[in-house]
């Protein structure tokens, strides 16, 4: 959870930066968010908090979300905090359903790890096999 929480607000801060720097250059770049852009800095000027914090749980946001918040007028340091706190927040329940589904799925089966090599290869195969069918339905 360390480590994620560190490589989060890392991530977070970077993207947030990028914003302040070449921001407007990126959003030329992504014509959809750039429609949404003026309604996520509204949000962002009323309810920076909760949205710095809910950006990395909301889809669609994660990675365009530091970069509007970079353009807008909020003190660098002030995200930096509140990106902190989200970034621990994210990780321990991101790693807390982890650990308690591995918990339910031990609980349910039993003791698997005779078979766990055998599940991990069957889903790398499944996944394969749809990238490789996708790849060919494009051609």
């Amino acid at each position: 959870m360390v480590v994620a929480s560190t490589t989060a607000f890392i991530g977070d801060q970077i993207l947030f930066w990028l914003g302040r720097w070449r921001g407007h250059a990126l959003l030329a770049r992504w014509p959809s968010i750039q429609a949404k852009a003026l309604r996520v800095h509204e949000l962002i000027d009323r309810y920076h908090m909760p949205m710095i914090i809910g950006m990395r749980f909301a889809y669609g946001l994660r990675i365009p979300g530091p970069i509007l918040i970079g353009m807008s007028p909020l003190p660098a340091l002030r995200f930096a905090v509140i990106n902190a706190f989200g970034a621990v927040l994210w990780a321990c329940i991101v790693g807390g359903l982890g650990w308690l589904s591995g918990r339910l799925a031990e609980t349910v089966f039993g003791d698997i790890k005779h078979v766990e090599i055998w599940l991990f290869v069957g889903l790398v195969a499944i996944a394969a096999t749809i990238w490789l069918i996708r790849r060919l339905v494009r051609k």
